[in-house]
């Protein structure tokens, strides 16, 4: 099994992290913010900390 992290960003300094697997598993998405008030949920991050979980659960799950 392969797992591809792709950066999404078509608004400027927000998007997700998707975590693909090649075996048809439901993709998980890590979502940022770099602009704190802009902020809808309270699980989006930075996108460094973003990239960082997920890197983190790529690994954990490969």
């Amino acid at each position: 099994m392969t797992v591809r992290i792709i950066k999404h960003e078509i608004v400027p300094d927000t998007g997700s992290f998707e975590v693909r697997f090649s075996d048809g598993t439901p993709s998980r998405y890590f979502y940022w913010d770099d602009i704190p008030s802009r902020r809808l949920r309270p699980e989006q991050v930075d996108q460094e900390t973003a990239k960082k979980q997920a890197q983190e659960f790529a690994r954990s799950v490969s």
